[in-house]
């Protein structure tokens, strides 16, 4: 997405302000950060790096979820309103259309790569998952001899005898959030289109998006933290998350094989891995060159040292765009950091 010709005057005319009188002109000094939960780690990390320079406070980092997110980002501009968004999808046209009315031109700046992981306590059963399997396991309907019923299986055996004789307990996000978008359109989707019947039973697209409410399907909030606590806790349940947050847990946690392959760094950032996904911030161009550090903000983040091959971004567990990409992506992003 590009900036407008009248946010270019905007930027122009603000070049001549000190940073203190940018801030006394908008009425916030502090560049403030919403979205995905797991974008957090990488923005916190480069929000503390542009605080220890000590020429601009620490920007606020809230993790919202994408979906929570981009509904704060896009509901105006001005100093009630926060600046950046993380998201690990990208944005819908309908959240494009909401900006698009309140007056806000997102910026779009595609930072790296996650997958999306099925994974239990280091001590518990090992799965390889298909996609078929985990839609059978958490759809609020599946077809069974022909006809769509409320979902029958209890235990993952239920399903496919290869599978543990475990009951099925799945933690995973809420609503609101990127990784539950994600997982909707790649795994139930996926997993839905690939079933006998399931296309003349009325189950394609987001009619494969609806989850059982039994019990066997917890949303456990934009908390990965508490999904870890609770698989310590029950070795037989698995959560759905983020590559990043089971690389920061591996030493108790791992994931399980999904279409066979392995949710490593490598199957990721080959696109082997069925469930991978890539990540994204987006940029409110009306506030570039008027909240001091927005710039800065974007320049530490997109330095090799931070999102390139061997960067913190890939500390945090995600994985770095190819060299070419991240080129291609600071082009997008030209004008903002430039006010030109």
């Amino acid at each position: 997405m590009a900036v407008t010709a009248g946010v270019k005057l905007g930027l122009i005319a603000l070049m001549g302000l000190s940073l203190t009188q940018q801030a006394q002109a908008f009425g916030r000094d502090q560049l403030q950060i919403v979205g995905s939960s797991t974008v957090f780690p990488f923005a916190k990390a480069v929000a503390e790096r542009i605080g220890m320079t000590g020429n601009f406070m620490t920007p606020v980092v809230e993790s919202t979820g994408t979906g929570g997110g981009m509904e704060l980002f896009c509901a105006g501009t001005g100093p009630q309103t926060p600046d950046i968004t993380n998201a690990s999808r990208a944005m819908k046209s309908s959240e494009a259309k909401t900006c698009a009315a309140n007056g806000v031109t997102p910026v779009e700046l595609k930072i790296g790569f996650d997958g999306i992981v099925v994974a239990g306590f280091r001590d518990g059963p090992d799965f390889n998952l298909s996609l078929e399997q985990l839609f059978l396991a958490l759809a609020a309907k599946v077809p069974v001899n022909g006809k769509l019923v409320d979902n029958p299986y209890k235990s993952w055996a239920d399903i496919d005898k290869a599978l543990p004789d475990n009951p099925i307990e799945v933690l995973g996000p809420p609503p609101t959030s990127g990784t539950r978008d994600a997982f909707m359109e790649m795994a139930m989707e996926g997993g839905c289109a690939k079933l006998k019947d399931a296309k003349a039973l009325g189950l394609q697209g987001k009619a494969c998006h609806a989850i059982r409410e039994d019990g066997a399907f917890l949303d456990t909030g934009e908390n990965d933290d508490l999904i870890v606590q609770i698989l310590d806790a029950n070795p037989k349940a698995v959560g759905i998350f983020g590559y990043s947050f089971l690389s920061r847990n591996s030493s108790h946690l791992k994931g399980a094989l999904i279409q066979g392959i392995a949710p490593d760094f490598a199957n990721i950032a080959n696109g082997s891995y069925p469930l991978s996904r890539p990540l994204f911030v987006y940029v409110k161009a009306e506030h570039a060159g008027e909240v001091p550090g927005l710039r800065e903000y974007l320049r530490e983040l997109t330095r090799d040292q931070a999102w390139g091959a061997t960067g913190y971004l890939k500390e945090r567990g995600l994985i770095p765009l190819p060299e070419e990409s991240r080129a291609e992506q600071l082009g997008q992003i030209g004008t903002v950091l430039t006010g030109k």
